[in-house]
């Protein structure tokens, strides 16, 4: 058999992040775990960075990690490559924001380090109004988020070890100024978090993207282009998904992603990953 490479975005597509405590379906799990049974090798392509892929997605088990949209490639436990984002970089993204109000938050390996606001507010989006809702509190209490888990607040955001940023939407400032003001020194991306709102996005090092980090990737490995498979539902999939031989959006993909993609299959929670690796003979 001629080994095959499968490519999964995490947030909405290997993971279903709409109940505030995210899991993986067990069809999913399934699938990963048959596909390597007969060889196959599975890696993770998502803009988080270490600190945000809990054990138990890393649990499943994959053959390695593409993280930060592109940023980094680790291949089992060794760093195919790494690209940071610069102290200059940074001191103006953090200097901006706070001047202005965002809420936001850094993304290293080591950690997610979020702004002053930034927990509140989210706490306000997953879970309700804590302070006068007792289902919003019953919420917390029973399915408490990984995600605001993860954060770490009352630390100096000026970092050295940074692989992007990521804002939330700010009512006075449209995308399109975060936009004009990052452009030159970033790759700025629309809203890859739908519930930070339609004028959120992030900013990660120019030039990397998904594309960029599997073509360096099955080079290495020398898998050929045409046993590539991509699995995604966000806008920051589709380089991945146009660039990979089958290129499949999951059924609750944004409809701009299904319009370019291969095929779609059903929503995750309706086993649409494990029908799609069945029907393409991957399981």
């Amino acid at each position: 058999m001629s080994k095959k490479i499968i490519f999964f975005d995490v947030d909405g597509t290997l993971v279903d992040v709409r109940p505030s405590r995210e899991y993986i379906p067990e069809s999913t799990i399934r699938a990963i775990k048959e596909t390597r049974k007969k060889g196959n090798l599975c890696f993770l392509c998502t803009g988080r960075s270490k600190a945000e892929i809990y054990p138990y997605i890393l649990d499943v088990g994959f053959d390695g990690i593409i993280g930060a949209g592109g940023g980094f490639v680790e291949i089992g436990d060794k760093i195919l490559y790494h690209k940071q984002v610069s102290l200059n970089e940074v001191t103006h993204v953090v200097d901006f924001f706070d001047t202005n109000g965002f809420d936001y938050y850094v993304e290293s390996n080591g950690g997610l380090y979020a702004s002053k606001n930034l927990i509140p507010r989210l706490e306000r989006i997953i879970y309700g109004d804590l302070e006068n809702d007792p289902n919003a509190v019953k919420l917390k209490e029973e399915s408490p988020s990984h995600f605001i888990e993860a954060l770490k607040e009352g630390y100096d955001l000026h970092r050295t070890d940074v692989n992007k940023i990521c804002f939330l939407e700010h009512d006075a400032f449209p995308f399109e100024t975060v936009y004009k003001e990052f452009e030159k020194e970033f790759n700025v991306i629309h809203c890859t978090v739908p519930m930070f709102g339609d004028n959120s996005g992030e900013l990660s090092v120019p030039g990397v993207n998904k594309q960029y980090a599997i073509d360096k990737l099955i080079k290495h490995l020398n898998i050929p282009k045409e046993n590539t498979y991509a699995y995604g539902d966000g806008l920051n999939d589709i380089d991945m998904l146009e660039y990979c031989q089958y290129g499949i959006a999951v059924g609750n993909a944004k409809e701009a992603l299904k319009e370019i993609a291969d095929e779609v299959t059903e929503d995750i929670a309706e086993d649409g990953i494990y029908n799609s690796m069945k029907k393409h003979g991957l399981i």
